[in-house]
């Protein structure tokens, strides 16, 4: 089953970390993604840009709003996403437990319905 790891936790930048920190921070994020691609669950990751690159669109309203910045403003910002094929739920809980986020912020498992192979929309039974 496809799920996408959600990584939320407080946005710092390098100067408000330090050095040592981010180092650290660094280390233990590829560490991460490494134990994902041994196990083989891992189908990939990305690192989001700070809210501050965030632009935000809806067309609610019945006319199109552009807005700098995310949406909701939180404490914690929605850092990175972690795209992972595992057994089940358990198995989800159990990489999400171990995501570097999970110790200072939080990390929402979000079930795949549907997602694009070779431009084409495909789900579980149907691949």
């Amino acid at each position: 089953m496809r799920y996408s790891l959600l990584l939320h936790y407080p946005e710092m930048t390098a100067e408000q970390l330090g050095p040592e920190a981010l180092a650290e921070g660094m280390r233990a994020f590829d560490a991460y993604i490494t134990a994902l691609d041994a196990a083989g669950v891992l189908i990939g990751a990305e690192v989001l840009r700070p809210v501050s690159a965030t632009t935000t669109v809806t067309l609610a309203g019945g006319e199109l709003v552009v807005q700098d910045g995310p949406f909701a403003d939180t404490h914690e910002k929605l850092g990175g996403v972690v795209d992972i094929d595992v057994a089940d739920l358990d198995a989800a809980i159990h990489w999400a437990q171990q995501a570097p986020p999970a110790a200072y912020g939080h990390v929402e498992i979000r079930p795949v319905a549907t997602w694009v192979v070779d431009g084409d929309w495909t789900s579980y039974g149907h691949h």
